[in-house]
């Protein structure tokens, strides 16, 4: 009961925004799917009805070494509080690269994914977004290595630059250190946060057309978002956004997923089958064997996509090179810098401004 009163919240938040539409019964943003014939709950987005892409982020104001003379044991700080979270729980780091794009999808790279109360004194922030709310994970990662940080070097080191350097170094351990992300620093903290731009998201439910529009929104290619979709090789998903699949995976593989799910839609299961807590090119597989959760990477067998699939899934270390630049890009998306952005500060602590 309890289970699906809580996708009912979900449900009715979601009504509240925008949609894009997929045929003439169904409407969904990515994170919901329901029968509808009320053409006024099916509000097409523009920019994923267009897929027009914005040029792709430059990442001005940010460089690699950032902080060797600001603050030179910043990145060391960040890279063993991760790498201790991740020895003791594969899981916060696929939570800490989930993170990491979940913050940089909604107003930039700068944070806002990360607090309580605003600015604006608005405490309805990304956290309470139904992608995020009770899902999100690694937030107390983030919170050792910043107390760390401001012990050694006050008012120096960004929350955003934390975020993004330990999304890359949990890709870098669960991937066997075979992805090294150039990320570069620099990025200043914003200071609002809303739950209900967290649509903008791509969700388990989104369709080939969606799920471009929304990396095209954000200046991204259709390959980068084919590239981005492989970090679904690690981490765990509730039942909920898959059980309508089972009858389009794969027999022996649906059958097991029922026998986890046991009608228990918040039941959460592995992403990838075979190889759950490692980072690498399964994934790629997985789709080709329709042994895939969501039916955003089912569409990933497109016409259109399988091509990238098929390379990523075949030749050895091409999707890792290509999951490096991709992450590297993402992490340039709409960036505050002190010189480019007003309303722009490094946080002394990662879930609220400053006073």
């Amino acid at each position: 009961m309890a289970t699906k009163l809580a996708a009912l919240v979900v449900l009715a938040a979601f009504l509240a925004g925008p949609a894009a539409c997929d045929g003439a019964s169904i409407c969904f943003n990515g994170w919901l799917r329901l029968p509808t014939y009320n053409a006024a709950l099916c509000r097409p987005r523009p920019d994923v009805q267009t897929r027009q892409r914005r040029p792709a982020p430059s990442g001005s104001g940010l460089s690699s070494g950032y902080y060797n003379t600001r603050c030179p044991s910043a990145e060391k700080i960040v890279t063993d509080a991760v790498k201790k979270a991740v020895d003791a729980n594969p899981g916060i780091g696929a939570g800490l690269i989930r993170l990491f794009f979940h913050d940089c999808f909604v107003r930039g790279c700068d944070g806002s994914v990360l607090l309580n109360t605003t600015n604006s004194k608005n405490s309805d922030t990304e956290r309470e977004g139904p992608p995020n709310q009770n899902s999100l994970r690694g937030f107390e990662v983030i919170d050792e290595a910043k107390a760390a940080i401001e012990a050694a070097c006050p008012d120096t080191v960004s929350c955003a630059d934390i975020v993004a350097y330990a999304a890359r170094d949990a890709s870098y351990f669960l991937s066997d250190r075979k992805i090294n992300i150039q990320m570069p620093g620099g990025r200043y903290d914003g200071r609002e946060s809303f739950s209900n731009e967290t649509d903008q998201l791509p969700g388990p439910f989104s369709n080939l057309t969606a799920l471009q529009g929304s990396f095209a929104a954000k200046g991204l290619t259709s390959d980068e978002m084919v590239t981005l979709s492989g970090a679904h090789t690690i981490g765990r998903a509730r039942c909920l956004f898959f059980s309508t699949r089972f009858s389009e995976m794969e027999p022996a593989f649906a059958a097991k997923l029922r026998a986890q799910c046991n009608g228990n839609d918040g039941t959460n299961v592995n992403q990838d089958d075979v190889t759950p807590n490692v980072l690498d090119k399964q994934y790629y597989q997985n789709v080709v064997d329709k042994k895939v959760l969501f039916t955003s990477d089912a569409v990933l067998n497109s016409t259109k996509t399988i091509t990238q699939v098929t390379e990523n899934a075949n030749m050895t270390g091409a999707w890792e090179r290509k999951f490096e630049k991709a992450m590297e890009t993402m992490g340039k998306i709409g960036v505050k810098t002190i010189g480019n952005q007003q309303g722009a500060e490094i946080r002394k602590v990662c879930w609220r401004v400053n006073n």
